[in-house]
C-alpha cells in the first residue's frame, strides 16, 4: 500500500501513541489461515473494526494527549517489561474507561478452574453492548520474521520456538477451548493478534517505485498493516528503537543514527520505514525480548 491507516503519530506523548496505535492497528492478519486445524473456532476484527473504534474514542485520546496522568497511572500497576503485557494494560485501560461504551468489560484475566487444575485463563470478558452478546477477547502483541516462502509455519518469532503456527493453533486448541466463564455463556470469540510482521530484505524489488512484491505475500497476512523487512545488513538511515517504542516510535527521534549494531528493530521516522536486524550466527536463540 501507498499509504497507511496510522492515526497515532500524530499523538505527541509516547504512552498516548502506544494506546492509539492498541486501538487503531489491524490485525496482522486479515483470515485465518487455510492452513490451520480449527479445533475451536474464533474470529478475526476487521480493520474497519479498529478504525471505528479509533474514531469514536478519538475525542478520549486528544484529552489524554493534553493530560496523560489517568493512563500513566493505570499502568503503574504493571511491573513487568514485558511488551505483551504492556499491551496488555492499554487493552484494559481502554476497555474500562468510561469514555468508551461500545463495550462492557465484565472482568480482566479470568482464571478457569476446575477441582484443584487451572485449565486455562480469559483474557477480557466483554458485553457487546450493540449486539447484548456475551464476547471472549484474547489479545497479543507479536512480531514474526517470514523466512523461506513465507508460508504459515516459517514465520519465527525472536525466539524461534514462538511462531505464527504454533500461536494460532494454541488460541484454537486451548485459549479459546472454554463456552462459559462467570456463569456466563460465551457467544463470540475473537483473536485480538496485533504487532508487525517483517520479510526478508532480498525480497524487495529493485524497481522504480521500489515498492514490496506484494504478490508473493501469503493471502492471510493484512495488507492494511505495514509490513517491516529483516535481514542482517548495516543501513545507518536507520535508528534503533527503545523498548517501549517496538508498539509505536515516540514523536521525536530517541537514539542515534546506527553505526553499532545489535539485535533489534530500526525505525527511518521520516519513511516510516521498520527493519529487524538480527545477526546471522543468532538466528536459532532462545531469548526473548517481549
Amino acid at each position: 500500500m501507498d499509504t497507511y491507516f496510522e492515526p497515532w503519530l500524530s499523538y505527541k506523548h509516547p504512552i498516548v501513541r502506544q494506546l492509539a496505535f492498541c486501538i487503531a492497528s489491524p490485525s496482522i492478519i486479515q483470515t485465518i489461515p487455510q492452513q490451520l486445524e480449527i479445533k475451536n473456532h474464533f474470529e478475526l476484527h476487521s480493520t474497519q473494526f479498529w478504525q471505528q473504534q479509533y474514531h469514536l474514542y478519538q475525542h478520549r485520546l486528544v484529552e489524554l494527549d493534553t493530560n496523560p496522568e489517568p493512563l500513566i497511572e493505570f499502568l503503574q500497576q504493571l511491573k513487568s517489561t514485558r511488551l505483551g503485557l504492556r499491551f496488555e494494560y492499554l487493552f484494559w485501560f481502554w476497555l474500562q474507561d468510561e469514555a468508551q461504551t461500545n463495550f462492557k468489560l465484565i472482568q480482566h484475566s479470568i482464571q478457569i478452574i476446575e477441582g484443584k487444575n487451572t485449565r486455562g485463563e480469559i483474557d477480557f470478558l466483554v458485553l457487546n453492548v450493540a449486539t447484548q452478546q456475551i464476547e471472549q477477547w484474547e489479545v497479543a502483541l507479536k512480531y514474526y520474521l517470514g523466512e523461506a516462502n513465507l508460508n504459515l509455519e516459517h514465520w519465527y518469532g525472536l525466539n524461534r520456538s514462538d511462531t505464527l503456527f504454533r500461536k494460532l493453533n494454541h488460541f484454537s486448541s486451548k485459549q479459546f477451548q472454554f463456552t462459559q466463564a462467570l456463569d456466563l455463556n460465551i457467544e463470540k470469540k475473537f483473536a485480538v493478534i496485533k504487532g508487525q510482521l517483517f520479510i526478508p530484505r532480498p525480497t524487495r524489488l529493485l524497481s522504480d517505485t521500489n515498492h514490496t512484491h506484494s504478490s508473493a505475500l501469503p493471502a492471510w497476512l493484512n495488507p492494511t498493516r505495514r509490513v517491516g523487512e529483516w535481514g542482517h545488513q548495516i543501513d545507518n538511515h536507520l535508528y534503533r528503537l527503545q523498548r517501549h517504542e517496538w508498539i509505536c516510535p515516540d514523536l521525536i527521534q530517541s537514539s542515534t543514527r546506527a553505526e553499532w549494531w545489535c539485535n533489534g528493530l530500526y525505525h527511518n521516522i521520516q519513511t516510516q520505514e521498520f527493519y529487524m536486524f538480527r545477526q546471522a550466527a543468532l538466528l536459532t536463540s532462545k531469548t526473548s525480548i517481549l
